[in-house]
């Protein structure tokens, strides 16, 4: 409701309905995080709270690990989160950062889709999705950095409390003023 979902171009085309299957942005107040942390805090608290995490994402997300390994050459690398999407029959690889969206997160997350792709997926299964989920994120930044994007993936924020009590009357109130 409060911002408009910016997903790239491949994730768009891949299947029509999915934007109703990622948010823009989640609100994560259950998880009680000081005001200031790190990524290593962040995926900690999601790990111990999985049920309101998984509640927060949505329907027919499955939790496959946490800091979980692709090997590409001789080189191990680490991704945040993993699930599966019983719905749209793929694995969904989530990058966490605490900071606001840089352009250069999209090329980290493309490298994790394409191994999981090339190692993980099963033949059965569609092409992975990569959600980066980001403190704060700059709408015009992220449209320009997905614009060119071959990969299914998707900015979004996250934030650690509900927002501020005005800014969602504001917003009720612009939702139902268009409607009439």
């Amino acid at each position: 409701m409060i911002r408009n979902s910016k997903l790239s171009t491949a994730l768009r085309e891949s299947n029509a309905d999915i934007a109703n299957t990622f948010k823009d942005s989640y609100i994560f107040d259950f998880l009680n995080l000081p005001e200031t942390f790190n990524e290593s805090d962040l995926q900690k608290s999601l790990i111990q709270q999985m049920k309101n995490f998984i509640l927060e994402l949505g329907r027919d997300f499955l939790f496959i690990s946490e800091e979980y390994k692709v090997q590409v050459g001789n080189s191990d690398f680490f991704i945040d989160l993993l699930f599966f999407h019983h719905g749209l029959q793929c694995l969904v690889a989530f990058e966490l950062k605490v900071d606001k969206f840089k352009p250069e997160h999209l090329g980290q997350l493309n490298f994790y889709l394409e191994a999981l792709d090339r190692d993980v997926k099963r033949q059965n299964e569609n092409p992975s999705i990569g959600i980066l989920l980001c403190k704060d994120k700059d709408s015009e930044v992220v449209e320009y950095a997905l614009s060119r994007s071959l990969s299914p993936t998707m900015v979004s924020e996250y934030k650690t409390e509900l927002p501020d009590k005005t800014l969602l009357q504001q917003k009720l109130h612009q939702l139902f003023d268009n409607r009439e």
